[in-house]
């Protein structure tokens, strides 16, 4: 999903694709560190300026996706983009930014560089978040009609963008008339007509501690909320009106469906596994290349058994959010560690579903922004944070105003987490999300004003997709083994895919360069094929007598050379 020649062009790009208002066409250490004891000038990788290293991705061509594996870009469907001034954001609007997400050209340089799209739930729905869906069959009529959201899936396509939109399959809204209709049944005492497709019960049949709702002498389990009372994913007849839902979206032209809250998918009589296998299953039977990710915040055991199902991806929970390794072990600054328990996840997942695509991400619609997050550890943390997520196999999933440096102006709803998109700090939004709006314009601007920022957070973004670009295999590769360079702070790992190797490395120092040496044991003739950098203006890497000199917060990728 990305694309862009490096950031050192970022000034000349400026003014190509900066977004008009929002609606309108978008045109101290442990291991070896190098330090200068002479007078002579050095650059901030300890280089001297006689001895200037070229970009290394400069002029390399990238490739537009043609599979499954994308960097999505999650949108909250009414903070992105307001196109007619009600305060929400629409279809109209995310179309009006297309051009910003990719504009079709992977070597452009003058887009993010995102190649799918996932939408939070676009079906009508009273709650704010839509996830209680009244109608799966329609769209609410705040973000537009059908055929706006038609539209959108065909500007999308031309730019290269899969759309995947997020199916709640767990609960339903208490307003959907399949429900109404089941209740009046059940009060009735007949419970073999809609009352089948719910869980339906005798109020003995649950715990204590289960939430329900009470329809006349019978409860149906609603374990989120008394208004979204729960599916029975184990009657036909609901399997059936699931298959219609899928089919519906399907031959709309979505590409895919991010599956809410997986994890309640088994509870007393339903086995999860088995459910989502006949799901997935169903899914490729009507469009065989359909993606689809799972959500289930459990630990990796849970995780694994879900793999089992066939299913593409389900998020990577235990790297993410504020309370997730990736920011435990970038504060700790303990790289060998994470790199440990990253190779080792994957090995786990593949070894159940060898197709298994991992799903890393930072943080989203229902966690603290990862600028709160990193508060105080800079502009630097931001960045390195991107590398280590976007640079493991699989996709990666960037929240909207992720890579503009958004933060929440508060922690105790999770509203504050869903405020609109800056696009133009001095010119903001009117959005508002459950009565809540922007307070603040991030540290480095909306996107207008970093674009024009050759070091900003968006552009160190842009970089990171390009590499991806014109290194596919970092994406569909394997974290075959991690490369131990005797420093705790280094964290490396090699990924393999067909005959080719790569080898990562990251320096999780957050002031101390470090020297590691590169062996022919290693990487035959190895060489920089791309180095992320924490700030544009350091000299760009390269190995001298077998020694790779890292600066503080970066990161490279190393390939035998041709």
């Amino acid at each position: 999903m990305k694309k862009l020649l490096s950031v050192l062009l970022c000034a000349a790009l400026a003014g190509c694709c900066v977004l008009a208002g929002c609606g309108e066409e978008s045109s101290k250490t442990d291991g070896a560190s190098s330090k200068t004891e002479s007078g002579t000038s050095k650059t901030e990788s300890g280089t001297s300026d006689a001895e200037k290293v070229s970009d290394p991705i400069e002029g390399v061509k990238a490739e537009a996706s043609a599979d499954k594996y994308r960097n999505v870009y999650q949108i909250f469907t009414q903070s992105f983009c307001d196109s007619d001034g009600d305060g929400v954001g629409d279809f109209k609007g995310i179309i009006s930014q297309l051009d910003y997400l990719n504009d079709g050209d992977p070597n452009g340089g003058e887009d993010l560089g995102v190649d799918a799209l996932w939408m939070t739930p676009i079906n009508p729905s009273e709650s704010y978040h839509k996830y209680s869906v009244e109608d799966y069959y329609n769209v609410d009529e705040s973000f537009g009609t059908l055929e706006d959201f038609d539209k959108l899936v065909e500007e999308c396509h031309k730019r290269g963008i899969n759309v995947i939109l997020d199916l709640v399959l767990n609960h339903i809204s208490y307003k959907n008339p399949l429900f109404l209709e089941a209740c009046e049944e059940v009060k009735q005492g007949k419970l073999d007509g809609k009352a089948q497709y719910f869980e339906f019960h005798k109020p003995d049949y649950y715990s204590p501690d289960v939430q329900v709702v009470t329809v006349g002498d019978y409860v149906c389990e609603a374990n989120f909320s008394p208004t979204m009372p729960e599916w029975n994913l184990n009657s036909e007849k609901t399997r059936e009106e699931f298959t219609k839902i899928a089919k519906f979206w399907l031959d709309r032209g979505v590409d895919g469906f991010r599956l809410d809250a997986v994890k309640y998918f088994a509870n007393k009589d339903t086995d999860g596994v088995a459910f989502l296998k006949w799901f997935v299953d169903t899914c490729r039977g009507i469009k065989s290349d359909v993606y689809l990710v799972g959500e289930d915040w459990s630990d990796d055991s849970e995780i694994k058994d879900f793999y089992a199902s066939g299913i593409d991806s389900l998020f990577a929970f235990r790297f993410a959010t504020s309370s997730g390794d990736i920011c435990q072990f970038l504060s700790t600054m303990q790289g060998q560690q994470l790199i440990k328990k990253l190779v080792s996840y994957d090995g786990k997942m593949s070894e159940v579903n060898p197709d298994y695509i991992n799903a890393m991400f930072l943080s989203n619609h229902d966690q603290i922004r990862i600028a709160n997050a990193l508060e105080g550890k800079g502009l630097e943390a931001e960045k390195f944070a991107a590398n280590i997520y976007m640079l493991t196999p699989g996709n990666s999933y960037t929240y909207y105003g992720e890579e503009i440096g958004m933060t929440a102006p508060g922690t105790d709803s999770d509203k504050y987490y869903r405020l609109p998109m800056v696009f133009d700090s001095d010119n903001p939004q009117g959005i508002t999300v459950d009565g809540a709006s922007a307070v603040d314009a991030p540290t480095g601007g909306g996107v207008k004003q970093q674009l024009s920022d050759k070091n900003s957070l968006l552009n160190h973004y842009r970089r990171l997709i390009t590499v991806k670009l014109q290194n596919p295999e970092i994406a569909r590769g394997r974290m075959t083994k991690q490369e131990n360079f005797g420093d705790t702070m280094i964290g490396a790992y090699y990924i393999e895919k067909d005959d080719s190797k790569l080898l990562v490395i990251h320096n999780f120092s957050p002031d101390t360069e470090k020297t590691v040496e590169i062996t022919d044991d290693m990487l035959k003739n190895a060489a920089v094929c791309a180095d992320l950098l924490p700030s544009a203006d350091a000299n760009h890497l390269s190995i001298k007598d077998g020694k790779l000199t890292l600066p503080a917060y970066s990161s490279v990728i190393l390939k035998s050379a041709a």
